[in-house]
């Protein structure tokens, strides 16, 4: 079975994802991306697939997989279990690693790191406890201390390689090429590139070389959403972003910017996904990062 294409949306004005989820959740299955990928588990047990590989997982287990490694972590839980936090992850584009290296060099050293996490590395469970406060306080971290956090974990990760085992097998080759070839990952992938842009079912159902019906099962099977919620979610996403990073945009010229035509829908799909207005949104952005700055 082909793996799916993971949509990773790494906020304006940040360098990285930090975030955790809980179980169920729509990115569990069989999937991939470009970006590295930091996974440590929280809470749960269960089988964890990466590459070739097939293991149990417990709390505390800590995997580093590379661009493009297709991996999965499925708990042993009853169908109607909902756990609020099973996870936390912390993911990074080669783009931006390698730029830092080339500005840092005393960050040469991250290379083996990197290139042995295109297999999967497996850490110890005492490196997995020492990161512990790091994940949990990079997660809500801002401005300065999330590049101070990120930079701790790595050089923990960095000093605990030699003792991290590799997980897929040494043949074992990730092939994005082939992967994007599958319908529904090209539907994804088009959805990324023209997320702002006016598109429908029937567009993304001929990409993916379906029927419309098969189309919308399929979809909702690979996201967990329907596409209307899908692109609703990411717009949203995108329009947090901008009210993050830029406080001269007003919130009509980010409505039309994120994809949306209609301020008072944008309001209403806004206040659903995030429980507020983003007039409010900004507003205790604002309060926050002032009060960082006073502590």
């Amino acid at each position: 079975m082909e793996p799916d294409l993971e949509v990773v949306q790494i906020r304006r004005g940040e360098s990285f994802k930090a975030w955790s989820h809980g179980y169920p959740f729509h990115t569990v299955r069989w999937h991939f991306h470009p970006e590295y990928e930091l996974h440590q588990v929280v809470a749960t047990s269960g089988r964890y697939f990466v590459g070739d590989f097939i293991g149990d997982f417990e709390p505390g287990n800590l995997v580093l997989t590379g661009p493009n490694l297709p991996h999965n972590w499925v708990s042993d839980l009853p169908a109607e279990c909902a756990i609020p936090l099973r996870g936390r992850i912390l993911q990074f584009s080669e783009e931006f690693i390698g730029d830092l290296m080339k500005v840092m060099p005393e960050l040469s050293g991250l290379a083996a790191l990197l290139d042995f996490s295109r297999r999967g590395a497996l850490f110890t469970r005492s490196t997995s406890d020492a990161l512990v406060p790091l994940m949990e306080e990079i997660v809500a971290a801002n401005g300065v201390r999330r590049i101070e956090l990120f930079l701790m974990i790595l050089g923990i990760l960095c000093r605990a390689a030699r003792q991290a085992r590799p997980l897929s097998s040494p043949n074992y080759l990730p092939d994005p090429s082939g992967y994007m070839s599958a319908g529904m990952n090209k539907a994804l992938a088009f959805i990324r590139k023209n997320l702002t842009q006016p598109f429908g079912e029937a567009e993304l159902a001929a990409i993916a070389g379906q029927s419309q019906s098969a189309f919308s099962r399929s979809f909702r099977r690979h996201t967990g959403m329907s596409l209307v919620q899908y692109v609703k979610r990411l717009r949203i996403n995108l329009a947090c972003q901008i009210l993050m990073s830029n406080e001269q945009a007003s919130i009509t010229d980010i409505c039309f910017e994120v994809g949306f035509n209609n301020l008072s829908n944008f309001n209403r799909q806004f206040l659903a996904e995030k429980g507020m207005p983003p007039s409010r949104f900004r507003r205790l952005l604002a309060h926050n990062i002032d009060a960082a700055h006073a502590a």
